[in-house]
């Protein structure tokens, strides 16, 4: 919820209204362009704004008398302050007096274009009393005249609130107050606009900068240690794929790294730069309801400013993915952690705000208003956000987290959108940032349309292996890395897209693979480890395979499970995201996988021009036949967990020089590999790399 600061003057009037009678002036809704402090200033020129403010607070001989709530209040319109005599004088004399610094050009143009106007920031667009008028009628007089019309010093002093009925001259105290006020009040809106800048600035900087550090010559071995000391570990334990509870992921120490940098950047521009100008004409005797302001609006702008990050970090098309050698995971992780702040600020933004008007008596008023209510909806989505997406319900009904995930978050940006346009319309520049939010979520969702359009309508053949897994053959179909597929007519959800890692480039009937690897029959130990096993020779058969892209897939209760009724089905694809790394920098490569997850390695398997080895572990034996691992030294185990420290040990016992362990699978084989190759790694006379092929969600 992004409600910025109260009202300007409306404590001006308020206490006007309690000395005299209270005057209502009109507000004047100019558009900005940019950010405070950015392309769009406050109070400027200070000197003007403060003399127009003194002066504005006491009614004028034209101004209409009526009655508020029981109390008897002065409507002054433009077109009176343009015109009556006494005001344009007492305020041509007050910047005669007061803006000494400033050439006449420059009051000339502000008293021509903000003059008729009390533009105060932050008063509510639908405040009772407050006409908005874009373009208030030009005064009659010029600056010039209307200072020619004084004749000589005034001798009375305008009296706050009072009746200005002779040109006056503004004392030193009242002019003073209002001065210190709006200075002070658009120095802390500036800093606030600063630090959402240098956040929004490090969250694309800082992964960048992390990732070029690859770069420095380092040696090998260095680099290996540290990887496996510093990087890939996980923080506590030896868990960082399978949950804790089922709900915690715990983060790589290369991951942690990252989120103490995220807690502390957003904890020092929460903290920091904060003053305050006392007394104050808006929170009079009152400097912690000041600072609580300030601090409310910090909350929102950087609550925003995270918006537009935490968008592009979960976003498939994230420019950083081109820049960095970042893992999926790790943007994910990036996502989440950005989404707990930005909500964490919301919310702390709204309980201020809430705070304030409650101690100020005019909750009851405010809550009934559109941008309130817009406000809380999008604060509210956010807190649901966090707790909807909990793994249970993401591993579960995914499909339903996904729809539920999309809605929220449609519902969080779009109040914080109406929040922004009701409250101030488009004169602050707050609603830069959504717009930031939209152009980052549009430029995703047009590459995915434009990664869909390179394939077109295609047609999925599908290949049943046994009880649990199936084949998909797009014919046609180009791409690497892993896709997206859409099945428009499997469900009445055509917009739903399932990920997949993309097996191979030829397509090739599931019953045409041939198999040339030994294969460990299911034995009584699940931990057993030998390499003596009997060899199944399945003859090759002899039919062409044609350009297109195949797929393994794990049936699921979902749309996955759809599939299994159909042989063929109409598919969009969007592929060539997350390439394989390349690995032909080293000397020995060995593959740790578990199931489906062949896929992600099959075809940098078929291209490493080194020493490969698999190790890979299957359920059932279907798929292993399915997969066509011609040329490729592998041991594959059904219904079998190979001892996975003895095979390391072995592998990095035989290797001669650099080795890279590749990983996927469920994550418990895939967390007991990380910690064993970190462990080898750290005492191993050659540079190991681990490298995690999982995709998560």
């Amino acid at each position: 919820m992004r409600m910025s600061s109260l009202p300007g003057l409306a404590a001006v009037f308020l206490a006007a209204a309690g000395m005299a009678g209270g005057v209502v002036a009109e507000e004047v809704g100019i558009a900005g362009h940019g950010l405070i402090g950015y392309g769009i200033t406050m109070y400027q020129p200070l000197c003007a704004y403060s003399c127009r403010v003194t002066l504005s607070a006491s009614p004028l001989n034209c101004s209409n008398v009526m009655e508020i709530h029981g109390m008897t209040m002065a409507d002054t319109s433009p077109e009176c302050y343009a015109n009556d005599n006494v005001f344009l004088t007492s305020f041509a004399w007050c910047i005669h007096t007061r803006c000494t610094d400033l050439s006449v050009w420059e009051i000339e143009k502000y008293w021509q274009s903000t003059e008729a106007s009390i533009r105060n920031s932050h008063r509510r667009l639908d405040e009772p009393g407050v006409n908005v008028n874009a373009y208030p009628p030009a005064p009659k007089w010029t600056y010039q005249e209307a200072l020619s019309n004084v004749n000589g010093t005034p001798t009375a002093t305008v009296v706050f609130a009072l009746p200005l009925k002779e040109k006056s001259l503004v004392s030193d105290a009242d002019y003073q107050v209002q001065y210190n006020t709006m200075g002070m009040f658009e120095k802390m809106e500036v800093a606030h606009e600063r630090y959402g800048l240098i956040l929004i600035a490090l969250g694309a900087a800082v992964p960048i900068f992390f990732s070029l550090l690859r770069f420095i010559p380092l040696p090998k071995l260095l680099i290996s240690k540290i990887h496996a000391l510093f990087i890939d570990p996980p923080l506590f334990g030896r868990r960082h794929k399978a949950p804790y509870f089922n709900l915690l992921i715990m983060p790589t120490r290369g991951q942690a790294i990252l989120i103490f940098y995220m807690v502390a950047v957003n904890v020092v521009l929460s903290g920091v730069g904060y003053d305050s100008a006392q007394p104050n004409a808006w929170w009079v005797n009152n400097k912690d309801q000041e600072l609580l302001t300030s601090f409310s609006n910090r909350m929102g702008v950087l609550s925003f400013a995270n918006l537009p990050l935490l968008i592009l970090y979960a976003g498939r098309n994230n420019f950083l993915y081109w820049v960095t050698d970042w893992t999926q995971s790790t943007f994910m992780l990036l996502h989440r952690w950005t989404a707990y702040f930005c909500t964490l600020q919301a919310c702390l933004h709204s309980a201020a705000w809430l705070q304030i008007y409650v101690s100020m008596g005019q909750h009851d008023i405010e809550a009934k208003l559109p941008y309130w209510v817009w406000g809380i909806i999008g604060t509210l989505a956010m807190s649901i956000l966090l707790p909807a997406s909990v793994i249970p319900f993401r591993a579960k009904l995914y499909e339903l987290f996904l729809a539920v995930h999309i809605v929220l978050a449609v519902f969080a940006v779009v109040g914080s959108y109406l929040h922004i346009v009701y409250r101030f319309q488009d004169q602050w520049g707050y609603e830069i940032w959504m717009y930031i939010c939209f152009a980052v979520w549009g430029f995703d969702r047009v590459a995915r349309v434009i990664r869909m359009a390179r394939n077109g309508l295609m047609w999925a053949d599908i290949t049943i292996i046994d009880e649990e897994y199936m084949q998909l053959d797009i014919e046609g179909a180009v791409g690497s890395g892993h896709a997206y597929l859409y099945f428009p007519t499997l469900t009445w959800r055509p917009w739903e897209s399932h990920p997949f890692s993309i097996l191979a480039s030829r397509v090739k009937p599931a019953s045409a693979k041939s198999m040339n690897h030994s294969i460990m029959p299911p034995q009584s130990s699940g931990n057993s480890y030998s390499k003596e096993s009997s060899v199944m020779e399945v003859a090759a058969v002899k039919e062409k395979s044609r350009v297109g892209l195949s797929f393994l897939v794990r049936s699921f209760t979902g749309a996955t499970g759809l599939l299994r009724s159909h042989t063929r089905v109409p598919v969009f694809v969007e592929a060539g995201y997350l390439p394989h790394h390349d690995l032909s920098k080293y000397q020995k490569l060995v593959c740790i996988i578990g199931g489906v997850a062949i896929t992600a390695v099959a075809p940098i398997l078929q291209t490493y021009p080194g020493n490969a080895k698999l190790y890979w572990s299957s359920r059932t034996e279907g798929l292993v036949q399915s997969v066509d691992l011609n040329g490729v030294d592998a041991n594959v185990s059904v219904g079998n967990r190979f001892r996975l420290r003895a095979v390391l040990e072995e592998e990095v016992g035989n290797a001669d020089g650099s080795l890279a362990v590749v990983v996927s699978g469920p994550a418990p084989m895939v967390d007991e590999a990380r910690c064993i190759v970190s462990e080898l790694a750290l005492r191993a006379p050659i540079p190991i790399t681990f490298i995690d092929e999982t995709y998560i969600w």
